[in-house]
């Protein structure tokens, strides 16, 4: 989908089309979730320091995101997304990839896909169709918005080999910085670089999975399931905290919510663990797995609060989360714990393939 969370809040404000539009947190460290085209122009990208954002582009119109109704709106895509192709893999709220390798017209069938969700939704999205997911993901992206690419393996070889490495997903930022300082700065330098020198610098397995990358060379299938094995919630401090009786509060709301969440999919799980990010921006996790799946407040929120505890933050906190990992469907039949509204304790709580496969619609 393209710049999607923006698109969906201009379908209820449409007096807005065609402005500099901004979905952003309001607090002094919020970051942008996603801009629109005529923000970009101004260069104002996602992730980026709301503040920044507001000092490039003053006229702006800035709107706190509502993650409920993009959830409702990527519901409608999605229904209609599923109905174009057996299998679907769908990756957050706004992406997807589709196999087509039994579709007999596989572009023409992606191009009434286009038209469909328009008429639906009044949302448009990018399409890539090549042979594997990576192209796919790729040339999605290659014309955004309304991007229309269908490319081979070697035409997405060529088309992409000056583009900085970066481009292919896969190969982080730490990555790219690594491969420059040996000199390789573009997906086409890398898939003709020397196995032996990414060998040396990556070790074999990573220097050939690299390599594997910048010649768009893939075999992940597409998947029905959805390989979502942990969720999470996490708050950004607008100021650093340091007094514990806050930071528990905080903790609980985000326990809450995220059990709140899990509640409605009929989900739970065993491990559970905790983020803090001091001011020195150093981040620590802790976990601990259970033996039975936790799907309620009431249990997750004593053995979250004990991680926090024992960790002990030693300096002032400047982002504190709370993830749920090892997620499985929950027996219908199992007795149910409702999702409570709870407290801080006042002393610690007790232990507790050939052809034309995929197709990707972007986002951003």
């Amino acid at each position: 989908m393209d710049a999607f969370y923006v698109a969906v809040e201009l379908r209820r404000r449409p007096e807005l089309r065609g402005r500099p539009v901004i979905v952003a947190g309001s607090g002094p460290r919020a970051v942008v979730t996603t801009a629109s085209y005529e923000a970009r122009r101004f260069g104002i990208a996602s992730a980026m320091p709301a503040a920044q954002a507001r000092r490039r582009c003053p006229q702006a119109v800035f709107l706190a995101p509502d993650f409920d109704y993009y959830r409702r709106a990527s519901r409608e895509v999605m229904a209609r997304v599923r109905s174009a192709a057996d299998t679907v893999e769908v990756v957050g709220l706004d992406e997807a990839y589709l196999d087509l390798t039994a579709s007999e017209r596989p572009v023409a069938r992606m191009r009434a896909l286009v038209g469909e969700i328009a008429a639906a939704t009044g949302l448009s999205c990018s399409v890539g169709i090549g042979p594997n997911k990576l192209v796919a993901k790729v040339a999605s992206d290659a014309e955004k918005p309304g991007g229309f690419v269908v490319l081979s393996r070697e035409q997405a070889r060529a088309r992409f080999a000056p583009a900085p490495c970066g481009l292919v997903p896969g190969i982080g930022p730490k990555t790219v910085e690594r491969l420059a300082a040996l000199g390789i700065t573009s997906l086409g330098q890398l898939a003709a670089a020397p196995s032996a020198l990414l060998a040396a610098r990556f070790g074999p397995r990573l220097g050939a999975e690299l390599q594997r990358r910048a010649r768009f060379e893939h075999d992940g299938p597409v998947s029905e399931t959805r390989k979502v094995v942990s969720e999470s919630r996490e708050r950004t401090f607008d100021r650093d905290i340091s007094a514990r009786a806050e930071l528990e509060a905080v903790l609980l709301e985000l326990v809450n919510r995220l059990c709140e969440a899990l509640a409605s999919q009929r989900r739970g799980g065993r491990t559970v663990a905790i983020k803090v990010r001091l001011d020195d921006f150093s981040t620590h996790t802790r976990a601990r797995t259970l033996p039975e799946p936790l799907d309620s407040a009431a249990q997750v929120a004593p053995v979250a609060l004990e991680l926090l505890r024992r960790f002990d933050p030693p300096r002032p906190v400047r982002l504190l989360g709370v993830r749920l990992a090892g997620l499985e469907p929950l027996d219908a039949r199992r007795p149910r714990q409702l999702t409570l509204a709870i407290h801080p304790w006042p002393d610690p709580p007790p232990a507790a393939s050939r052809g034309y496969a995929p197709t990707i619609l972007r986002g951003v």
